[in-house]
């Protein structure tokens, strides 16, 4: 208990060990999942970790620039991935995988902008999956301008679905002024916009003591809304709370903030070194809190999937892995034209200006050398 307020509950359904317990309020959400809806997540979340394991090699043999592994965390977003709705919409950091798997995107093309052969890498309109976002916390201010206008557009035409927008963020980015300003945008006009912050502990090398002195679902009460924290690696419980939000957030109850309790299991970017800051000790503390072993201890004890399953998706994997592979070598750089051709929607006269400038300046050096003997 910090300044007489007390630590929000923990949001538990699958414990450790594997045993699923439904209660609380958000128990009757993790009741209509189903056999074939725990096999679908646990099937995402093994899936998304053999692409983690697969981006990080191609990254350590020299095939892209950089890579942002996300092992750890394949609980918070598969679990709040598989919550939201087609016509909702998400704005992503630089580590989302998981969700980018939920909303069906073609996961060589994650890898497009980790290549260095495209800016983006996907078309967002197509799976309501916005572009990653390098800049911390840039999304969020996004996330509440285009679920105000959502909401707009439906008191306008009432036969629009309801529908609401999902910010995902780390515990770091979540000391960026971006961040407060958006939650008070979005208290202020009911914003159907749900804030699910990672706290994977790690902001880079500072932990998140250092930045928070309480849990930052605590500070949803500043702005006047609700804010949850959930165990971030068990899947069933995340599904649950999302689930709620989002229909919270849908009905025009205003925005709500979730913290996903879970742990970066590897590191930051491939560029940095965990071991310089962190215990060797902590991590191995984590590993019994692993979101696969948790999900396919129950999975296993209630009779929902066998060896012959998991023999199965160990198999799927090491295909998409090899697939994953063999698009990424097949990417091909962008042409030198693409530089200008890119910068607008349509054909600006001073852009289409300089091209021909660069084009006759390249000319030039054509036949400038003289055969040598």
């Amino acid at each position: 208990m910090v300044g007489g307020e007390a630590d929000p509950a923990m949001v538990q359904m699958l414990s450790p060990e594997g045993e699923l317990l439904l209660h609380g309020p958000y128990g009757a959400y993790a009741a209509e999942l189903d056999a074939e809806d725990l096999r679908g997540m646990y099937r995402d979340m093994y899936t998304i970790r053999r692409f983690d394991q697969e981006a990080t090699a191609l990254q350590r043999q020299g095939e892209l620039v950089m890579w942002v592994p996300m092992t750890g965390q394949e609980g918070a977003q598969i679990g709040s991935g598989s919550a939201l709705q087609q016509q909702d919409y998400v704005f992503p950091t630089y580590r989302e995988h998981g969700v980018a798997l939920t909303r069906g995107l073609e996961l060589s093309s994650l890898l497009r902008r980790f290549r260095g052969v495209s800016h983006g890498g996907w078309d967002p309109s197509e799976t309501n999956f916005h572009l990653y976002t390098l800049v911390l916390a840039a999304q969020v201010p996004h996330a509440v301008g285009y679920a105000m206008g959502m909401a707009r557009d439906r008191k306008i035409d009432p036969q629009l679905p309801e529908a609401a927008t999902v910010a995902y963020f780390g515990d770091g980015a979540s000391s960026e002024g971006d961040v407060h300003e958006s939650m008070v945008f979005a208290a202020s006009y009911d914003a159907p916009v749900v804030f699910f912050c990672q706290n994977n502990h790690w902001a880079i090398s500072v932990p998140t003591e250092v930045q928070s002195r309480i849990p930052l679902a605590n500070r949803a009460k500043g702005y006047g809304f609700p804010g949850i924290r959930v165990d971030g690696n068990d899947a069933v419980a995340v599904r649950a709370v999302t689930s709620w939000a989002l229909e919270h957030a849908r009905s025009g109850k205003g925005p709500v903030l979730i913290e996903a309790f879970t742990y970066r299991m590897s590191a930051h970017t491939t560029a940095d070194d965990p071991t310089k800051y962190r215990l060797s000790a902590d991590e191995e503390a984590w590993i019994s809190r692993d979101p696969l072993i948790r999900l396919e201890k129950h999975l296993r004890a209630a009779g929902l999937a066998d060896d012959e399953f998991f023999e199965a998706l160990a198999a799927e994997g090491q295909a998409m892995a090899e697939k994953l592979r063999a698009d990424v070598l097949a990417m091909s750089s962008p042409g030198f034209t693409d530089a200008f051709t890119d910068v607008y929607a349509e054909a600006h006269p001073l852009i289409q200006e300089e091209l021909e400038f660069h084009r006759r300046y390249e000319a030039g050096f054509a036949d400038s050398q003289e055969p040598t003997a």
